[in-house]
């Protein structure tokens, strides 16, 4: 596997690779091994700074390039992550620990999000609209609104990126990117790609480092328009405040406690596929995992037994393996707050169905693992039940009814997916005309999003504004309302009008 080529790696600003001078640099380590693959510098603001520059002279010129054009560079990004997927998806799985099947997958999204945002290149559509004055031609455009800055997360470094830079790049900004630093080598990868593809220097810009350092430089910077932040509620929240202080749009996707509702006249061999998979793919760690499961009483126990069935017969490893079905946990911080909360459901009476330890012995000694686990007999209001805890833990509800599964599915602070396993189309027309969040699954999982449509939720999830399909390109754009007046004479809007 041809890994990054420089073990130190270096910021990518102005179309060149820069590295900063006088700060240090953290291990870059595989959570399947706890082995070193590379080093990331801690950048600081006068990084961030010089990136901003870069892409404030960039930009003017970009906006300019017809977006057509522009969407020919996306196209051929596309092409490039196309030729080099199997590469991208190992070395996506040697920093991250997700299994190859699952980058593979990553990797596909963001070549379909490439072809798919070059596509707009030639629609980027506003609208025309008559004008209640004669003589007059009114129109509505989108225009972009500067330099952007992306602030991206660990668990789809590849995927998550794409959905926010392919929307402002092709809509004629510069991007300032900060990813996260336990998955900077697919940023590395995915800048090289673009200035190969022949993006001009300074319309993307890479700064490694930390949120406090160089994200708040990013948020505070008077010449960043525009953030777009997926991470956690209380970064997010923190972000909020200080955009909404400098009047800054800002994008926010961040946490998710959803759940998979099992009716009683469920298919439940598919439905014990879709928990699996939602719960327990990529570790747990996506904001669309399934941690509850929702399931009425009547069918409860043969659920259980056949969960159970399944997990036993699930690989866990190093993510390269391709019979590995449950790679690492990202880090052992994280590793430390999964096992805190298995505590916290004890306490509160839950019933440890499986589960709930540290994988740390033989071929898991190195890594940071955690067994697929379960709790059932779960009250809605438990703690176990109400917080994101972004790994493998299920709680299972029991419930009476179709509208207190309902009821038990809003009864959270966030909003992002929700699924319910039913045969009753009623059923299903009542629940996604109920179920208060951003994405709803019939029959199937709560993850598997496609890059056409909306991304994103309600509640503590975000604010209102989403990732992925034509939805993106309004974090990106301002509109813009153009008036023609071929009258002759000044025509004055509500007081002129016959």
């Amino acid at each position: 596997m041809n890994l990054v080529k420089e073990k130190r790696l270096k910021n990518y600003i102005d179309g060149g690779w820069i590295a900063p001078k006088d700060v240090r640099y953290v291990d870059v380590v595989n959570p399947a091994t706890g082995e070193s693959v590379a080093e990331v510098p801690m950048s600081t603001k006068v990084e961030v700074d010089a990136a901003v520059e870069s892409a404030k002279q960039a930009q003017r010129g970009w906006a300019i390039v017809p977006a057509p054009q522009r969407a020919e560079v996306l196209y051929r990004v596309g092409s490039l992550m196309k030729e080099r997927k199997e590469n991208l998806s190992q070395l996506l799985t040697t920093e991250n620990g997700k299994v190859i099947e699952e980058a593979r997958g990553e990797v596909q999204e963001g070549i379909d999000m490439a072809f798919y945002m070059a596509g707009e290149g030639r629609r980027l559509f506003g609208q025309t609209t008559p004008s209640e004055l004669k003589d007059k031609f009114a129109m509505s455009v989108r225009a972009p609104v500067g330099v952007v800055g992306i602030i991206t997360p660990w668990n789809f470094p590849i995927a998550i990126a794409t959905w926010k830079s392919f929307p402002a790049i092709v809509a004629g900004n510069a991007v300032i990117w900060k990813p996260a630093l336990e998955t900077p080598l697919m940023a590395h990868e995915l800048a090289a790609i673009f200035a190969e593809a022949g993006l001009p220097k300074g319309v993307l810009n890479v700064v490694f480092g930390s949120g406090n350092t160089v994200g708040n430089a990013m948020v505070e910077h008077k010449d960043i328009r525009v953030i777009s932040f997926t991470g956690s509620n209380e970064v997010g929240r923190n972000i909020a405040s200080k955009c909404g202080q400098l009047l800054k749009k800002v994008s926010l996707e961040m946490g998710g406690k959803n759940a998979v509702i099992v009716m009683d006249d469920a298919d439940l061999d598919l439905a014990v596929e879709g928990i699996i998979w939602s719960a327990f793919g990529t570790s747990g760690q996506r904001c669309t995992a399934c941690s509850r499961v929702i399931v009425h009483e009547n069918v409860k126990e043969h659920l259980q037994e056949r969960l159970l069935k399944e997990i036993k017969r699930l690989k866990i490893g190093n993510g390269l393996d391709e019979k590995v079905r449950i790679g690492p946990i990202i880090n052992k911080v994280s590793l430390k707050k999964i096992n805190s909360y298995i505590k916290i459901g004890k306490e509160e009476g839950a019933n440890l169905l499986t589960g709930g330890y540290v994988l740390d012995e033989g071929e898991h000694k190195n890594g940071f693992y955690y067994a697929p686990t379960i709790f059932t007999d779960v009250s809605p209001n438990m703690r176990i039940a109400q917080e994101e805890i972004f790994g493998p833990v299920v709680s299972l509800i029991p419930v009476k009814s179709f509208v207190e599964a309902i009821e038990v599915n809003n009864n959270v602070a966030y909003g992002l997916s929700s699924s319910i396993f039913t045969k009753d189309i009623n059923k299903v027309f009542a629940a996604q005309r109920d179920l208060d969040t951003g994405i709803v699954y019939v029959n199937a999982g709560t993850t598997g999003a496609e890059i056409h449509l909306p991304f994103g939720g309600t509640k503590g999830t975000g604010n209102g504004h989403r990732d992925s399909g034509v939805a993106a390109l309004d974090v990106f754009t301002e509109w813009k309302s153009i008036y023609i007046d071929y009258s002759g004479r000044l025509q004055r809007a509500q007081i002129d009008v016959d």
